[in-house]
């Protein structure tokens, strides 16, 4: 099975030229960060040079999907030793554990990678009423696909695994949004400025996602 996938995705890099994304680059970080992180890259690869003749639904579909069933949510405390980290996708497949933070990273990172805008994309700092509606409050990250500028979002998250647009989450109030581009208070359309200046994480996570080849 894993040579076949190999194969595939060799024969789709072959056809997709011109991918975002550094098939070398994000197999040499694989294997420095350890074999599941490799095991993960080889499904990885094919999924993306696929998710990219694919349209946005379906990307969203896919990635979410992907993310969701190999990864185990687990804090940063028991996974790092770190009361905040937030890892590579890379480093989330090594450890097949991450918490909202990964997650939103990884699908962000590898929906770019498979040819989704940055502007459609944001991540989303939201405060989440664990339970529903009346439920404890709790800082949390999800990621948010917007089809068009005035779109409602789609909402991708590590606590229910179905994509629902927002309105079928009253359990989250947006605090602030970023993607590669630019940070907003809330989710509103007035910038708030420069996520890399602004959000130190957020700087380094970057550089990190440069050097697997995701970008």
């Amino acid at each position: 099975m894993i040579r076949r996938l190999v194969a595939l995705a060799s024969l789709l890099l072959a056809l997709l030229p011109s991918l975002a994304w550094d098939a070398d680059r994000m197999t040499q970080a694989a294997q420095r960060v350890g074999p599941r992180a490799v095991a993960s890259v080889r499904l990885l690869q094919p999924l993306l040079a696929q998710a990219a003749a694919m349209d946005d639904d379906a990307k969203l579909q896919a990635i979410n999907q992907f993310f969701n069933h190999r990864v185990t949510y687990a804090e940063d405390i028991d996974v790092w030793g770190q009361i905040d980290y937030w890892a590579s996708p890379l480093e989330m497949l090594g450890q097949a554990r991450g918490d909202c933070e990964d997650y939103a990273i990884a699908k962000y990172f590898s929906l770019v990678a498979a040819g989704m805008p940055v502007a459609k994309l944001r991540m989303v700092y939201v405060r989440a009423q664990l339970g529903g509606v009346g439920g404890a409050v709790q800082a949390h990250m999800v990621l948010a696909y917007y089809a068009s500028p005035n779109a409602e979002p789609l909402i991708l998250d590590s606590l229910i695994t179905e994509i629902r647009p927002a309105s079928r989450r009253p359990d989250l109030t947006p605090v602030f949004s970023f993607n590669s581009e630019g940070l907003w208070q809330g989710v509103g359309a007035q910038t708030a400025g420069d996520p890399v200046a602004r959000l130190s994480r957020w700087r380094e996570v970057l550089n990190k996602v440069k050097e697997e080849g995701f970008l």
